[in-house]
């Protein structure tokens, strides 16, 4: 497909564009217009679907940028593979030869960009804006698209706070040509967020959208942009060598967790940052379970000899090649070991902890999230504290880290790999599938107790998990007698 020689006729108000009413233009930007449009009913008595609609077309005037073009090409091509509420609904596309458009649902609101003007947010806004957006993240590269141009005017919130990715003009499909790849030798993205591996022209690591998730966070928590506001190449190449200053430096009272995540997000190496969208959500949204390490505690740059090393090495540096998005996944799982650390017997405990051990050694960047369930009275007060006057939350998160020992000790799992979460619920089976949903486990494994009578009449909470979650449940069974 390419534009025709000439440029088409000004859109108007009110103009027909197959089987589209232009009502009103939203936007008038460099590259493309947005107009608000209805379905015209025909024959066949269409409508709108039950959600406005929003006619994205390309700015064609003569002497366009090509990538202009060719990225239009691309997001045409894309936006039909995309499902899910974490994307617009794609509705129609018009052909170059004619007048070149995506119709698309409307997604109402203002974008993240605004936000910025009121950096720094508080850092649990901050987090809460991150899960949103890596969530979205996560299930973008399930479709096996990496994004490439995340950043706060490309993303939207539906009513109920789900974040909504727009803008895929950059994009990379694993299984679709890559246009932009083919056609241009330029590092392609929006300079303060475009990852290192960008600027080395890789477009195929999902782990570069968690870095501009990372640049947008730290421009969120500190209201600085960690790596400025480049506008050439030898500007990006920066990154490669020169470090953010730390955002405790910059914000003294934010939390060590925080900088943490934000700094992991902003590591050089792809290998070093976090292995997928879903693990940093998991993060994002419990922070009690990140692990700190000495990015934490980090209040200034390095010194003037690293900072040499490092560029030495950037100067002559290759990237290494990305293992596709799908691949990149599949190895990064996140697993949950849901734990009854009460009630279980030690025969089910040590089971259920070396099924665990051989799951997650067949992954090597898979994340195991240890869980158990402390169960409350749905309505009353409830005893916190023993007969000894010790936090029984506190009792339960010890035991749960004594039951994954011989895990972390088998596996050398380093910090960040392996969290702990006490959940306080008076419904175990609930708690654990609503954890699992709400940060993305790719798989439960947990234990059940012998049958009995009783239980198969009331239910069990092994069964509950198979039956509702959305994910792989592995159910370990007691060791037999004998």
């Amino acid at each position: 497909m390419t534009p025709s020689a000439s440029p088409p006729a000004p859109l108007e108000v009110g103009q027909v564009l197959d089987g589209f009413r232009l009502e009103e233009r939203l936007h008038q930007g460099g590259m493309a217009n947005l107009w608000r449009v209805s379905r015209v009913a025909g024959p066949d008595g269409g409508s709108d679907g039950g959600f406005e609609l929003l006619m994205k077309v390309p700015r064609i005037k003569g002497g366009e940028d090509p990538a202009t073009i060719v990225g239009f090409e691309v997001e045409q091509m894309l936006m039909p593979q995309l499902s899910g509420p974490h994307v617009p609904r794609f509705v129609a596309r018009g052909d170059w030869t004619r007048q070149a458009f995506i119709v698309m649902e409307r997604i109402p609101g203002e974008t993240l960009r605004p936000r910025l003007d009121d950096a720094p947010l508080p850092p649990e806004e901050v987090a809460h804006i991150g899960a949103r957006v890596a969530t979205a993240l996560a299930a973008l590269h399930r479709q096996h698209v990496v994004h490439l141009d995340v950043k706060p005017s490309n993303i939207l919130f539906r009513p109920d706070g789900t974040a909504v990715l727009v803008d895929f003009g950059l994009s990379r499909h694993e299984h679709l040509p890559d246009l932009l790849e083919e056609e241009f030798t330029l590092p392609m993205g929006t300079g303060p967020y475009m990852s290192p591996e960008q600027v080395q022209f890789v477009r195929n690591d999902p782990r570069s959208d968690l870095f501009a998730l990372g640049v947008m966070l730290y421009h969120l928590a500190t209201g600085e942009r960690p790596f400025g506001q480049p506008n050439s190449v030898r500007g990006l190449r920066r990154r490669l060598f020169v470090e953010p200053v730390p955002p405790r430096a910059l914000r003294p009272e934010l939390p060590p967790w925080l900088q943490e995540v934000i700094l992991h997000c902003l590591e050089v190496r792809p290998d070093r940052r976090y292995q997928s969208a879903a693990q940093l959500a998991l993060d994002l949204r419990e922070p009690s379970g990140v692990a700190l390490t000495a990015r934490a505690e980090k209040l200034q740059v390095s010194g003037a000899m690293r900072r040499l090393k490092r560029w030495f090495f950037a100067l002559g540096s290759e990237p290494e090649p990305a293992a596709p998005a799908g691949q990149q996944l599949a190895s990064s799982p996140i697993v949950m070991a849901a734990v009854d650390v009460d009630h279980a017997t030690p025969e089910l405990l040590a089971q259920l902890c070396e099924t665990v051990r051989r799951i997650v050694q067949t992954e090597v960047g898979a994340r195991l999230a240890c869980v158990s369930v402390m169960k409350v009275n749905r309505i009353g007060i409830d005893e916190l504290t023993d007969k000894h006057g010790q936090s029984l939350h506190v009792k339960q998160l010890i035991a749960l880290k004594h039951w994954a020992r011989p895990i972390r000790k088998a596996l050398a799992l380093e910090d960040g790999r392996l969290t702990f979460h006490v959940l306080e619920a008076p419904d175990p089976a609930t708690a654990i599938i609503d954890f699992a949903h709400r940060n993305g486990v790719d798989h439960i494994v947990m234990g059940a107790r012998g049958a009995s009578a009783l239980r198969r009449y009331l239910g069990s909470v092994s069964g509950q998990v198979v039956a509702e979650s959305d994910c792989t449940v592995t159910v370990v069974r007691e060791p037999a007698a004998g």
